[in-house]
């Protein structure tokens, strides 16, 4: 294995993780919420997410790698926080967003730090592709997840 599918390897897994933590995350979410829309959309983001990881898994299996299999532990970590947190603020929506904001704000650097990596480690154009595309969605995910908190919040 040459050494620059070593570098996309490393570099894919730790999206692996950090999308399996969104996973994760947003289904935790979605238990706690009250508002069925904003539940079905995380559940939807759970997803997505879920799909993200198999596309990730699969580039890493084409490069030869072993793909991860498990969330990091700086996400379960989180995900416990907002558990705590929420049963402590009664688990209202605004509460669970602001976590679940604060785990978009980690992916979302995960994948710009990846993207920026990927760049300048001339890793394959296929894996700079992927990583780019992902990211498109993991900012999307970000923005919406902000604009809900704060329709919740101006509601309250």
């Amino acid at each position: 294995m040459t050494d620059i599918n070593k570098e996309a390897i490393s570099i894919l897994n730790d999206l692996i993780e950090t999308s399996k933590d969104g996973e994760k995350g947003f289904h935790t979410a979605a238990e706690d919420l009250k508002n069925p829309e904003i539940k079905a959309y995380f559940l939807s983001r759970s997803s997505e997410c879920a799909s993200a990881v198999r596309e990730l898994q699969a580039e890493v299996r084409a490069l030869g790698g072993d793909p991860d299999n498990s969330s990091s532990a700086t996400g379960t970590i989180h995900r416990l926080w907002v558990e705590l947190k929420a049963a402590v603020t009664g688990k209202s929506d605004e509460a669970v967003l602001n976590e679940v904001e604060r785990g978009e704000d980690h992916a979302l650097k995960a994948y710009k730090e990846a993207r920026q990596k990927a760049e300048e480690k001339a890793l394959p154009t296929n894996v700079v592709t992927l990583i780019k595309r992902q990211l498109v969605g993991v900012q999307a995910n970000h923005d919406k997840v902000k604009a809900l908190r704060d329709a919740v919040r101006k509601a309250s």
